[in-house]
């Protein structure tokens, strides 16, 4: 069942692109945009509409958007008449240059799935010991339980009940609750979903090089080394993880490929297939609207500077019209972000490079690393510079060097500037390295084109034109990435892999033994509230298990809030007068303690260590090497117990 996890990815996207008119590279790599673009917006409707979020009512949804969107399409496609319809005529493909961008696509999903099974330790039920990650598994199994699509129902997952309007991006965790239990298990599902967003990422990549006409041989040759690169996406795969944020990254070749779509079709094709999937976006991360924002600018100076070429007045409807639908879809999803953004603007990261290493980093597109992909970095800055020199997609190099700029400055520098450009990643300069991958694989590709074909002009009169036209340039392309993936040790796949390794493996916050006390607590609390230790993994129980804890994630409760105080007092349960109230108040029975924590350095609960020196309120009952698990003692009675 798990490989339905990964089609889901791509099936909604396919039925609603084939309805807008998509076809080939375009329509196979855009699938997945246009996939959490119809889940966005379902959300949001069906949410509104208080229809129950289920299997049932996705596939529903997603038709009714497909008959809807497929119905415009065709009545606009009418009155388009047939000469005038299609702006700029796609160059028609051979057989052998189809094969030749399926074979990169196919190996840069082969290094991106193998790189990741490798870090995860050949297991699907690996669970990520970092921060976020038991946040998104509450999410997800809240949604799958509540049936509630809007972002607001997941305020208790936050340690929030009643917080109307508690805000966090859902699409992700909407995506993937219906199929939680029915294809997967937790663990499973959230791994198969990473595999889905590395498959993901190649194809995104060929049909974003493609639909910017680049040459097929540097399409494939991007879509191979795609998944190469440490900053995108393994960096925000271990750390954090960000798998949200790293979804709507995923997202954005496919977005901006559909985005050519506008130049080269008079009808609505391309306006509502770009508003889709930029709702997909947004509603995967509210950041990726800053994101889109800057290529925008730099494809609009593009155009007005005449580097990219566009007939305005052929155009201007679908310009237009992709502007009013796009502001349509998005701004309703958007909008609840400004409920919580004082929170994400003040964050901080410390800062870990000086303002040269920063640029050096983003040169050598090895951001937020110690020791530089040097080889894959130093074709990737031959790449750029081949691609500004024959102006070649020069508004993608310029949303490079500004991400590359404020990467460099968020990792260096602290004030109030930075802070400002930065503050909706929460100013924190790994999410922006994620964003030098796209321009770095392009620029790869672009740069083994130019050598393939410069060296294949000097054999051009040996080999025949026939062979020169495309064996040739072929061959000599697969030996220079052939030689880029062994100068990388194998296209930097044991590098990538160990630091994939740091978080995704059984230790450090929820162990093995921690796992099995869960499962106890699902057949023994029978959905009553469990007090449990905010740094350790039992924020994990309810995403593993269903049961639910009194802390439900790593920030802790609100000081006002029982679970706080229960945190703080509970060992003075005989004596406070509140802390008994509090254990009313949440309906405790059992008391869980984890030996794994989050971060060594955090200070355990002290409510609730050492509890087996309280006797009188607490009796052990279930115990292995990981966890204990206390039931509570009603106070006065030995025998009875509380509540």
């Amino acid at each position: 069942m798990g490989v339905l996890v990964i089609l889901a990815f791509w099936l909604p996207g396919l039925v609603v692109g084939f309805a807008l008119r998509l076809r080939g590279w375009l329509l196979a790599g855009g699938a997945p945009a246009l996939t959490f673009g119809t889940v966005a917006l379902g959300a949001l409707v069906l949410g509104k509409l208080g229809i129950a979020w289920t299997m049932l009512s996705v596939v529903l949804w997603t038709l009714v958007l497909a008959v809807v969107v497929g119905a415009i399409t065709w009545l606009v496609r009418r009155k388009v008449s047939a000469d005038a319809e299609t702006a700029e005529e796609a160059p028609k493909r051979t057989l052998g240059e189809h094969l030749l961008i399926a074979g990169g696509v196919v190996m840069g999903m082969a290094v991106g799935a193998f790189t990741y099974w490798r870090g995860i330790g050949y297991r699907l039920d690996t669970i990520n010991q970092d921060w976020d990650a038991p946040f998104h598994g509450n999410a997800i199994r809240w949604i799958s339980e509540h049936h509630n699509s809007l972002p607001s129902s997941l305020a208790p997952t936050a340690n929030l009940p009643g917080k109307l309007d508690y805000f966090y991006p859902n699409t992700y965790h909407a995506f993937l609750a219906p199929m939680l239990d029915n294809f997967a298990a937790m663990p499973q599902l959230l791994n198969l979903a990473v595999f889905g967003v590395l498959l993901a990422w190649p194809l995104g990549i060929a049909a974003f090089a493609l639909s910017w006409r680049l040459p097929p041989l540097a399409v494939a040759a991007a879509a191979a080394v795609s998944t190469w690169f440490t900053a995108y996406p393994y960096d925000s795969l271990w750390r954090g993880p960000l798998w949200p944020f790293i979804a709507g990254v995923t997202l954005l070749p496919a977005a901006l490929a559909l985005v050519r779509k506008i130049f080269t079709d008079r009808g609505l094709t391309g306006p509502l297939a770009v508003a889709i999937a930029l709702a997909g976006l947004v509603g995967l991360h509210t950041s990726l609207a800053f994101i889109v924002v800057v290529y925008a600018l730099t494809l609009i100076l593009a155009m007005v500077f005449k580097l990219e070429p566009i007939n305005w007045k052929a155009q201007a409807l679908p310009l237009i019209a992709t502007v009013v639908i796009a502001v349509l879809a998005v701004v309703p999803i958007a909008l609840p972000a400004l409920a919580p953004v004082a929170g994400v603007t003040a964050a901080q990261w410390p800062e870990f490079a000086s303002p040269a290493e920063g640029f050096g980093q983003v040169l050598l597109f090895s951001p937020a690393n110690g020791f530089p992909q040097w080889f894959l970095g130093l074709a990737a800055f031959t790449g750029i510079v081949l691609l500004v020199r024959n102006r070649v997609l020069l508004w993608l190099v310029a949303s490079y060097a500004v991400f590359g700029a404020v990467y460099a400055a968020c990792a260096s520098l602290n004030n109030d500037f930075v802070n400002t450009i930065t503050g909706p990643f929460y100013n924190d300069a790994w999410r922006i390295a994620t964003l030098l991958s796209l321009a770095g694989s392009v620029a790869v590709g672009y740069f083994v084109w130019t050598v393939a074909t410069k060296l294949t002009a000097r054999f051009e009169n040996r080999v025949g034109a026939a062979r020169a036209a495309f064996v040739v340039p072929v061959a000599i392309g697969l030996v220079v990435v052939a030689v880029l993936g062994v100068l990388g040790k194998g296209a930097y796949l044991g590098r990538n892999s160990s630091r994939l390794a740091f978080t995704n493996k059984e230790a450090d916050t929820v162990r093995r033994g921690e796992r099995d006390a869960y499962q106890w607590l699902a057949q023994h609390a029978k959905g009553s509230v469990v007090m449990n230790d905010r740094i350790d993994g039992s924020v994990w129980m309810y995403a593993l298990a269903g049961v639910k804890p009194a802390e439900w994630q790593f920030y802790g409760a609100p000081d006002d809030s029982p679970a706080r105080v229960l945190t703080l007092h509970l060992k003075e349960m005989a004596t406070d007068s509140k802390a008994r109230k509090a254990v009313d108040t949440l309906g405790i029975k059992y008391v869980i303690f984890g030996k794994g924590t989050v971060r060594p350095e955090m200070q355990r609960s002290p409510g609730i260590d050492d509890l087996d020196d309280y006797p009188e309120i607490a009796r052990k009952v279930y115990e292995n090497p990981d966890a204990t698990i206390y039931e509570l003692i009603k106070p006065g009675d030995g025998n009875q117990r509380w509540p």
